[in-house]
């Protein structure tokens, strides 16, 4: 029953998630409660079920909610216009050079491992030039999560702590010999990144030229070759932004505002104090001096006092970036819900049996290599602590009696399930942060991102094959 259930509340939600039926709040709450409750639990034990989940993901959530409200504070303060006019005047206005450099920079902000971090840093940098230029924001999160996907198999990174910690074998001897084939999943995200730049050069230039059909989205600035006016426009109004209501709650942002209003609100004078304070405040996550929520309330409270003095003035900033924050926390405790029902109800650990005891007795000696080739399609199922501490280690106990080394079905594992795949993953709160922050809809997001990143992990997997590190077929 738990199984069936299981499976028919994370399909039903794949599929509303992926059509954009309904928002991603009634998805993710809706359908577990209901399905929990046809498997037959009380109220009350859904209710615990829930407020764990929301426990879990309370953190997470505050943290989202001032990370909005102090980019946003920043980005009315001018913060991000001289930024803006400097990378694009270096980069010529080229969504080639920008998509690299996105990938770039999500890969050198990923190196402490954490997602949240390296959305939080990137995409705020990042969206003001893609405005200006009219490029798709769903690129922006698309390379974002690529960069970032592919660092993740550091042995500091979640994923392979999880599966040192299931398998007793040290992170460094599972990480180690996947250098070569992590090298490479950094260069093809690099080639993927020039290829889906110079699609968006052309798509752009037929946007201009009118040839196209497709406009240019809301929120992107002045469109192709938007010159200076439209640079200033998005430095004024960078980072996260608040979504429209429509669709699954996550859709287009709002175009930049006027200049005159922008110009009221700049801080010329402390802009080096603005940029001292980012400085610092990046500095403290990365280095872990105080928990990430409380960082940014520190770091509001004294952008507001220094920027906006006064009662009202700093309630207009922060009723300004409100609705959107607001908006993805709320998705962020759905996800809670979801997670905790998920877990606590048994159902994760019922798919897990389910899908291990399905498993032909033929394909045994070649298990590493189907792991290696479904893991990223895997993340979309199961969450880091649900595949590596309920599913891999029974992948490892049918692996063992075809002389499958527990080491192969982890190093297997890790060069997909929830690194490679974390960026598409509606099983981890940081995939949350990052559609939120980019203000792209959940299912264009896992449609646009889902081809791409299974290739960087099918090619790191083929790499790993040639090396010798996973085993194409044991015996």
């Amino acid at each position: 029953m738990l199984t069936a259930m299981g499976f028919a509340t994370i399909g039903v939600v794949l599929v509303l998630l992926l059509s954009n039926r309904v928002s991603a709040v009634v998805a993710l709450i809706g359908v577990p409660v209901a399905a929990a409750l046809v498997a037959g639990f009380s109220p009350a034990e859904i209710g615990t079920f829930a407020g764990d989940g929301i426990t879990g993901v309370a953190t997470t959530a505050a943290m989202f909610v001032f990370a909005i409200l102090y980019f946003g504070v920043m980005s009315d303060a001018g913060l991000f216009a001289p930024v803006v006019r400097r990378v694009l005047r270096f980069a010529g206005s080229n969504p080639v050079t920008i998509a690299v450099a996105t990938v770039v920079l999500a890969m050198a902000t990923h190196l402490d491992g954490a997602g949240a971090t390296t959305f939080l840093i990137t995409i705020p940098a990042m969206i003001p030039l893609y405005d200006a230029l009219g490029m798709r924001r769903v690129v922006l999160a698309a390379l974002t999560g690529l960069g970032a996907g592919v660092m993740n198999l550091m042995p500091w990174g979640g994923p392979t702590a999880r599966a040192a910690t299931a398998t007793g074998v040290p992170a460094n001897e599972l990480w180690i010999p996947l250098i070569p084939a992590q090298a490479v999943g950094v260069l093809a995200c690099l080639a993927i990144a020039f290829l889906i730049g110079h699609r968006e050069r052309a798509r752009l230039a037929a946007v201009a030229t009118g040839t196209e059909g497709e406009t240019v989205p809301a929120g992107a600035g002045a469109g192709a070759g938007a010159g200076a006016s439209a640079v200033a426009g998005a430095g004024a109004t960078a980072g996260p932004r608040p979504a429209s209501a429509g669709g699954d709650g996550s859709g287009t942002a709002p175009g930049p505002v006027e200049d005159s209003e922008a110009a009221l609100l700049r801080r010329p004078r402390v802009y080096w104090f603005n940029v001292a304070l980012t400085v610092a405040t990046v500095a403290a996550l990365i280095a872990g001096v105080m928990p990430p929520e409380l960082l940014f309330m520190l770091a509001l409270v004294i952008a507001l006092v220094v920027n906006y003095p006064g009662l009202s003035a700093q309630t207009e900033r922060v009723n300004a970036h409100a609705r959107g924050a607001m908006l993805m926390a709320s998705t962020l405790l759905a996800a809670g819900v979801f997670l905790g029902v998920m877990e606590n109800s048994g159902m994760i650990e019922a798919m897990a049996t389910a899908l291990t005891g399905a498993m032909p007795a033929a394909i045994g000696p070649g298990l590493p290599l189907f792991v290696g080739v479904l893991a990223v399609p895997l993340s979309l199922l199961f969450g880091p602590d649900a595949y590596y501490f309920a599913v891999m280690p029974v992948l490892s106990a049918v692996g063992a009696t075809f002389g499958v080394g527990a080491e192969s079905i982890a190093q297997a594992s890790i060069i997909g399930e929830e690194t490679v795949g974390f960026p598409i993953s509606p099983m981890t709160g940081s995939f949350y942060l990052l559609t939120g922050l980019a203000g792209v809809p959940i299912g264009a997001h896992i449609r646009f991102l889902l081809p791409w990143a299974w290739l960087v992990s099918l090619i790191m997997l083929a790499i790993a094959l040639a090396t010798g590190v996973i085993p194409l077929w044991a015996g």
